[in-house]
């Protein structure tokens, strides 16, 4: 037989179907319940042939007596018209009376020589089953005064009839569950095969450069729909860090031309014009500072990268964020003092989160510096440190500086954007952009607003309640310069 292109497809299409974990579920699932009925059916096949069995036999025991009661008290004669009568009744029972000799006396039976006492089986020729064979009985033969051999005996075809019923219902019973089974098998496979194929398509057009592409939820909740929805906030994350990256490309491109054109036209101006070693000095010397801050620079942006990039909790454990700011608090006062500023704290006690300690430090003191830093003599800074009403952790950060336009506000966590107002300090404008990293690592949210006057800075950490603090902290060292803002 020669195969078309059509019949290919749909030997493919099978293969394909076959080879889904769906339909071997099923299958496997058909399989066993198969098994199962089958070892249950024949349970019931040997208890109800077992219980016919003992019934027949207890029925069969129960008339003999009664006959060989009658034959002891009426004798022989009574007891061949009895058998004649029970006979001739319905659903009557099968007999066979015999003297010693063999010799027919009563019954439909006829006399069967060789007769023993005892369970036996013995055919009724005059009697026919349904396929036209003569009717076979279980009979009880029991031996009467003066030779005499009384056999009574039951249709053994009607155990036969409910055997072939509780064989045929469970065989019936197993093949349509085992065709539900495989239809439903199809079925499944088919739509798994569907959503299969959908998020197949949307990766391959991931791959071709459509990065925008998800895939669609159903909202069902199934495993296919947790799956894809897994996938989809993975390729999130990587869109948020190739967004990040070109941001970074683009910010170093923009904000890094400046210091390094100041850096070259110094190092130029000296070339053209340094004639001895104290004129190359304060050129060499203003070479390094910018360059310095150009490290410094390039060492912010890695760190955030990092922050950014890194794995959520890994690194995580339970730190006490009140000692935390209570270091931080204490490492800048004396720079406070110098600047002729005032750090006023109001910590709660044993506020403990789930948190990178280094990072959440580093957090902590950008905002406190960036309060410093970009505040005239005479601020106050307000750290604040509580847990709220729905059990979540607030440091506030408040001045009461000359605050910042309301346009500004949502750029300043942007990378290098310095405000009019920073940008005679120093800095790279790069502080806020890794607090915000850290809080986004932690899942909390940070917030700017106009504190009128000043500028107040909220960072709200998730209720997530941890076991007890640690008994040792690390001790605050005030974090390296390159890494602030």
């Amino acid at each position: 037989m020669r195969l078309n292109l059509r019949d290919y497809a749909l030997i493919r299409a099978a293969s394909r179907l076959l080879k889904t974990a769906s339909f071997r579920f099923a299958a496997l699932y058909v399989a066993v319940f198969a098994a199962s009925a089958f070892v249950l059916g024949l349970a019931v096949f040997l208890a109800a042939r077992s219980s016919l069995e003992q019934q027949m036999d207890t029925g069969v025991q129960t008339e003999t007596a009664f006959l060989r009661e009658e034959y002891r008290r009426d004798g022989l004669d009574h007891l061949r018209s009895l058998i004649e009568a029970r006979g001739q009744e319905n659903r009557a029972l099968d007999y066979v009376l015999q003297d010693a000799a063999g010799v027919y006396l009563a019954g439909e039976i006829p006399a069967q020589p060789g007769l023993r006492s005892g369970w036996t089986e013995l055919t009724v020729p005059s009697e026919r089953e349904a396929d036209n064979e003569p009717e076979r009985v279980r009979a009880l033969v029991s031996p009467l005064d003066g030779g005499l051999l009384l056999a009574v005996g039951d249709d053994i075809h009607r155990i036969t009839e409910v055997e072939e019923a509780v064989t045929r219902a469970f065989a019936l019973t197993v093949g349509l569950a085992a065709l539900l089974g495989i239809g439903g098998g199809i079925l499944l496979s088919q739509a798994f095969l569907a959503r299969v194929d959908a998020i197949a398509r949307t990766a391959e057009a991931i791959i071709g450069g459509d990065l925008g592409r998800r895939v669609l939820l159903r909202g069902t909740g199934d495993d296919l729909d947790r799956l894809a929805g897994t996938l989809n906030r993975m390729l999130d994350r990587i869109s948020a860090l190739m967004d990040s990256l070109r941001q970074v490309s683009s910010d170093v491109a923009h904000d890094l031309r400046t210091p390094l054109s100041r850096l070259y036209q110094r190092l130029e101006d000296a070339h053209d014009h340094a004639r001895s070693v104290e004129e190359y000095q304060p050129a060499v010397e203003g070479a390094m500072r910018e360059a310095e801050a150009l490290l410094d620079t390039f060492s912010a942006l890695l760190r955030i990268a990092q922050v950014e990039g890194a794995s959520p909790r890994s690194g995580f454990r339970d730190v006490d964020l009140t000692v935390i700011a209570e270091s931080v608090a204490d490492a800048y006062r004396p720079d406070a003092e110098d600047a002729d500023h005032r750090i006023d704290a109001d910590f709660s006690a044993g506020i403990v989160i789930y948190g990178d300690h280094e990072l959440l430090t580093q957090a902590l003191a950008n905002l406190v510096e960036n309060g410093l830093r970009h505040t005239p003599p005479g601020t106050r800074l307000s750290l604040r440190l509580f847990r709220d009403e729905e059990g979540g952790v607030v440091f506030v950060i408040t001045d009461n500086g000359p605050g910042v336009a309301d346009k500004d506000l949502p750029r300043l966590t942007h990378r290098f954007y310095r405000g009019e107002w920073s940008r005679t300090t120093v800095g790279n404008g790069l502080g806020l952009s890794l607090v915000a990293a850290v809080a986004d690592l932690h899942g909390a949210k940070l917030r700017l607003e106009n504190a009128s006057p000043g500028i107040r800075v909220t960072l709200r950490f998730p209720p997530a309640p941890r076991s007890p603090a640690p008994s040792h902290l690390p001790q605050l060292n005030k974090p390296a310069e390159r890494w602030r803002g």
